[in-house]
C-alpha cells in the first residue's frame, strides 16, 4: 500500500469510479473525455446535487468531483451529506470563485481537495492523487490505532526496508519473491502464503512462489480464473478478505479459516495475486493485514517488472552480441573518453587486440597509427580510411560518432577489391599509353586533308568534329595516365611549397572562364600560410580540378570562392560554390572513377575522373578530402593537408 500511494494517477485501477456532479454539460464532457477517461477511470456524470447524492449510495464511487453552485443541492451541502453517510469517500470541490474563505469552508466540510476553475488535467489528476494519499494515510493510521503495537509497526517497517533492499539489489526473481512470501506470512501471522501469476494463454493461475506448501503441489498447481476467489481479485483488481468466522472450501481444494488476497499490478494491469491463509482458527485476518499484503504485492510487482525488463534487455543484448561476433566485418566501439568498449572477433584478430583490453584506453589496445588517427579525429562527421595491415590485407574503415556513447568503426576487408583495382589500373595505363600513337596519327592525317585540295564547308565541319573527339580522347587518356602515376606512387618529387600560392596560380588561369560565364570569383589565400610537403604540379591540379567543377556546375550569376586557412598544424583549402548541389544519394560515390552525379545535364562534358584524381593526389599527400552539399544551394569541397615540418 505504501508503494501504491506513490504511483502516478495514470496507473489507476481500471474499475475505479469517479462520480462527477456538474451542471455544465461542456465541463462534464471535458472532465470525462479529456482527463479521467484517458487516465483509466470510469466516470458517471450528473447535473445536480440530489442526483449525485442518490447515485453515491447506489454506485459506491471511489471519488466524487462536485461543483459548488448546482441546482438542488450545493457542493458544500453534498460534501456534508456524503461525509455523514460515507466518511472515507474522497470528495473534491470545484468552484469558479478563487476564495480563501470558500476553500477553508470546504476543508471544514471535509473536502479532500479544492479546485479553482479553469483547471488543467494535471491539476485535477494531482487533486485525485492527493485525495487517494489522504485516504490511505487515514486508513493506515486507523489500522495502527486499532491493531498495531509500536513493536509490530517497527517490525513491519524493518520488513519493508529489507524487501526494498532485496528488490533493488538483486536480479534473482526467485529469491526476491521468496523473500516477499516469507515476510508476508511472518508479518500477518499466517500459516501459508502463495503468489499466483496469471497465464494469459490458458486463463489459469499458477503458483510462482509459496511458503509452507508441499513442493509437489506447488509445482503442479493450476487454477482456472473463472469461479475462484483469486480469479475475482484478478477480474476486479481489488483486495479480498474472507470472513474469518465462516470457513470456506475455496478452489485451492483445502479448507481455510481465514484468507486474504491482494492483486499484483504492473502498469495498471493485474498480473497475479498475493495471498496468505490460515487453516486453523487461531488467527483472524484483518484490514491491517491487507495493508501489509498490498505493500508486499507492490514490491513483488516491481521485482517481476524489473525481471521482465532485464530479461528482455539481456535477450536483445545477446542478439546484438551474436550479430557483432558472427559478422565478417570488423567492429570497434570506443566511449567518449577513448576507452575500448567492444572489439568483435574480426577486429580483434586483424589488429591483435587481447581480450583483457576492454575498458582500457585505445592507445593501449591498438598500435595501428591510421586507426588511432581515425578515432582521434576531432570532426563529428563520418570519416573513411583505407588501413593496410602488416599481413598485406586492406580494410575500408568507416568511423561514425554515436551521441551518448562515443565512436564506432566498422571495417570491411577490401583486399580482393584493391587487387582487382590494381589489375584494372595496370590495364588502363597500358591501353591508355598505347592509344597515344594512333591518336597522334589521326590528328596528323586530319591536318593533311586540307593541304591536298580544297574542302567544302560540310567537310570542314566533319574535320572539326573529328579533331574535337580526338582531343577529348587525348584528355581522357592523359587523365587515366595521371591517375595511374598517382596511384602507383611514381610522383615522388616532393618539396616544401605554398598551397596558397599554387591555389592563386590555379585561380588566375581559370578567372577568364568564370568571367565568360558571368560568375563572381572570390579568393582568400593568405601568403603566410604554413608550407606543405608535396608535388607542386599535383597540388595545383587539385585546386584546378575543384575550381573547374565549381565553375562548370554553377549557373550564370552565381558565386565561387576559394579560401585557405591554417588550423592545428594543418592547411585547410575550401572551394565553395552556389551551384546546383549534389544529391545526397550520390555523395558517397562522388570520388569513384567514372562516376557522375545523377543531376548532371547530358550536354555537360566530362569523364568522371577529375574528383577521383583529386582524391588520389590528396591521399598520396597524407591528406583528407570531403564534400558538404545541398541541392540547389551549393557545394563545398574541403581539402586538409598536414603542414610541413622542418
Amino acid at each position: 500500500m505504501v508503494l501504491r500511494c506513490l504511483r502516478d494517477v495514470n496507473t489507476a485501477m481500471a474499475d475505479e469510479l469517479v462520480l462527477v456532479a456538474e451542471d455544465s454539460e461542456e465541463i462534464r464532457r471535458f472532465v470525462e473525455e479529456s482527463i479521467l477517461g484517458p487516465a483509466g477511470f470510469r466516470v458517471t456524470a450528473v447535473g445536480d446535487g440530489m442526483s449525485a447524492l442518490t447515485l453515491a449510495g447506489e454506485l459506491l464511487p471511489d471519488f466524487v468531483l462536485t461543483d459548488e453552485n448546482m441546482p438542488g443541492l450545493s457542493g458544500l451541502d453534498l460534501i456534508r451529506r456524503l461525509r455523514a453517510e460515507r466518511p472515507d469517500l474522497p470528495v473534491i470541490l470545484m468552484s469558479s470563485e478563487d476564495s480563501q474563505g470558500l476553500a477553508a469552508e470546504a476543508d471544514r466540510a471535509g473536502a479532500a481537495a479544492f479546485l479553482v476553475k479553469p483547471f488543467t488535467s494535471e491539476q485535477l489528476l494531482a487533486a485525485i492523487e492527493k485525495a487517494r494519499l489522504a485516504l490511505f494515510a487515514r486508513q493506515a493510521a486507523d489500522g495502527v490505532r486499532e491493531t498495531a503495537s509500536p513493536e509490530q509497526r517497527i517490525r513491519e517497517l524493518e520488513a519493508l526496508a529489507r524487501i526494498g533492499r532485496t528488490v533493488t539489489a538483486m536480479l534473482d526473481l526467485d529469491q526476491v519473491l521468496t523473500t516477499v512470501i516469507d515476510e508476508a506470512v511472518r508479518l500477518t501471522g499466517a500459516e501459508e502464503g502463495s503468489l499466483l501469476l496469471l497465464d494469459e494463454s490458458t486463463s489459469e493461475l499458477y503458483m510462482r512462489a509459496s511458503k509452507n506448501f508441499d513442493e509437489g503441489f506447488a509445482r503442479t498447481f493450476r487454477l482456472r480464473v473463472e469461479d475462484s476467489l483469486a480469479g475475482q481479485v484478478i477480474a476486479s483488481g481489488r483486495p479480498f478478505l474472507m470472513d474469518e468466522r465462516a470457513p470456506q472450501k475455496i478452489k485451492t481444494a483445502y479448507l481455510v479459516q481465514s484468507l486474504a488476497y491482494v492483486p499484483l499490478r504492473v502498469r495498471g494491469h493485474t498480473i497475479g495475486v498475493l495471498g496468505v491463509d490460515n487453516r486453523a482458527a487461531r488467527k483472524q485476518m484483518s484490514k491491517r493485514d491487507l495493508t501489509v499484503l498490498e505493500a508486499m504485492a507492490d514490491y513483488a510487482a516491481i521485482a517481476i517488472e524489473n525481471a521482465q525488463l532485464y530479461n528482455r534487455s539481456e535477450s536483445e543484448r545477446r542478439k546484438l552480441e551474436t550479430v557483432l561476433t558472427q559478422t565478417e566485418d570488423g567492429v570497434i566501439l570506443v566511449d567518449a573518453d577513448g576507452r575500448l568498449l567492444l572489439a568483435n572477433r574480426t577486429a580483434s584478430e586483424a589488429f591483435g587486440i587481447p581480450g583483457d583490453m576492454l575498458g582500457r584506453s585505445v592507445a593501449e589496445a591498438l598500435d595501428d597509427g591510421m586507426l588511432l588517427g581515425l578515432l582521434r579525429a576531432d570532426s563529428d562527421h563520418p570519416r573513411r580510411e583505407e588501413i593496410t595491415l602488416r599481413d598485406g590485407r586492406v580494410f575500408n574503415a568507416q568511423r561514425t560518432t554515436i551521441a551518448g556513447i562515443g565512436q564506432a568503426v566498422v571495417m570491411q576487408d577490401i583486399t580482393h577489391l584493391k587487387e582487382l583495382d590494381r589489375i584494372k589500373s595496370e590495364f588502363v595505363a597500358t591501353v591508355s599509353h598505347d592509344l597515344r600513337s594512333p591518336l597522334t596519327a589521326i590528328l596528323g592525317y586530319i591536318e593533311l586533308i586540307g593541304r591536298v585540295g580544297p574542302v567544302t564547308e560540310q567537310q570542314r565541319e566533319f574535320i572539326r568534329r573529328v579533331q574535337l573527339s580526338v582531343q577529348q580522347i587525348t584528355s581522357l587518356v592523359t587523365a587515366l595516365l595521371d591517375l595511374g602515376r598517382i596511384e602507383s606512387g611514381l610522383d615522388n618529387a616532393k618539396e616544401h611549397t605554398s598551397l596558397g600560392v599554387l591555389a592563386g596560380y590555379a585561380v588566375d588561369s581559370l578567372r577568364g572562364a568564370a568571367e565568360v560565364k558571368g560568375l563572381t570569383l572570390e579568393t582568400d589565400l593568405p601568403l603566410d600560410l604554413p608550407a606543405v610537403y608535396g608535388v607542386p604540379v599535383r597540388l595545383r591540379q587539385v585546386v584546378s580540378n575543384l575550381l573547374e567543377n565549381a565553375i562548370k556546375y554553377t549557373p550564370s550569376g552565381g558565386r565561387v570562392r576559394v579560401e585557405a586557412t591554417a588550423e592545428a598544424g594543418q592547411v585547410v583549402l575550401r572551394v565553395i560554390d552556389s551551384g546546383v548541389g549534389i544529391p545526397p544519394a550520390d555523395q558517397p560515390y562522388l570520388f569513384d572513377k567514372f562516376f557522375r552525379a545523377g543531376n548532371v545535364p547530358a550536354e555537360v562534358a566530362g569523364a568522371g575522373l577529375g574528383l577521383s584524381i583529386v582524391r588520389s593526389i590528396v591521399e598520396s599527400h597524407n591528406g583528407r578530402i570531403w564534400v558538404d552539399s545541398k541541392l540547389n544551394e551549393g557545394t563545398t569541397f574541403v581539402v586538409v593537408l598536414p603542414a610541413a615540418t622542418d
